[in-house]
């Protein structure tokens, strides 16, 4: 499977997934029109991964803003993770979030609760 990129716009994260490395990166603003578009052919290689996946997989997550469509798709990416997870498939998540930015921590934070996988909360400057 080939690396996968996508550019980060106005609207829309940058996206850089790795297969043979194991790491998925998503890093900017998620405000996409239409949140399918942008997050269905994800959701469609993330899945394609899980069948044969790297010893540990890694997902990166910084955000600055997520619109409720968008937060819709990422919580079937953590699906994803908690199914393989429990399958017997080693994964990590790592949720960045500025200091005090609480809407970013807080959806994290529901992740986290929700999803019961290894998930690490990094605050940065």
């Amino acid at each position: 499977m080939d690396d996968y990129h996508v550019k980060k716009t106005f609207n829309t994260p940058e996206v850089f997934f790795s297969p043979k490395d194991g790491i998925l990166k998503i890093e900017g603003r998620s405000i996409p029109e239409d949140p399918g578009d942008f997050y269905d052919n994800i959701i469609l290689k993330i899945n394609q991964y899980f069948m044969d996946p790297r010893e540990l997989t890694r997902i990166e997550i910084k955000l600055e803003y997520v619109n409720s469509g968008s937060s819709k798709y990422m919580l079937e990416l953590m699906r994803i993770l908690k199914r393989n997870y429990d399958n017997g498939k080693d994964c990590i998540v790592s949720w960045y979030y500025e200091e005090d930015d609480e809407s970013i921590q807080e959806l994290g934070q529901h992740y986290q609760a929700t999803v019961q996988i290894p998930f690490k909360l990094i605050d940065y400057f």
